[in-house]
């Protein structure tokens, strides 16, 4: 049973930084890509980044040069680094398996559809 369950969301200042946790259980995590995704209120959920199991990258355009995520299978666990925080970057930031292809993850296709509760982040002044 796929489970994840975000935490370190915060408040924080324009300019800065934030680490965000995926802690997941219920399947093996060296076998699957994980996703970060974002929703802010009024908008659809977006595909910020994903790390395959070989941990090739992925970001989007908006985040890209100033979000780093990495994983640990040892601790069951992926991060997302944010820096440069921007007010844009607020939302709820959830975590959840994507497909993965030539060891490259895929952010359109999720594995799941099992999501965490989120956690929220908030970049104000």
């Amino acid at each position: 049973q796929w489970q994840f369950v975000e935490s370190g969301g915060n408040l924080v200042q324009p300019g800065g930084s934030l680490r965000l946790s995926c802690a997941a259980s219920g399947f093996s995590l060296d076998s699957y890509a994980i996703g970060w995704f974002r929703q802010a209120p009024g908008k659809v959920r977006e595909g910020v980044s994903c790390i395959s199991s070989s941990h090739n990258t992925y970001y989007a355009d908006s985040v890209k040069g100033r979000f780093t995520t990495s994983r640990d299978s040892a601790k069951s666990t992926v991060y997302l680094h944010l820096d440069n925080l921007k007010p844009e970057d607020s939302a709820v930031y959830f975590c959840t398996a994507t497909r993965q292809r030539d060891g490259l993850c895929d952010i359109r296709e999720l594995r799941t559809d099992s999501w965490g509760q989120g956690t929220q982040v908030t970049v104000s002044s």
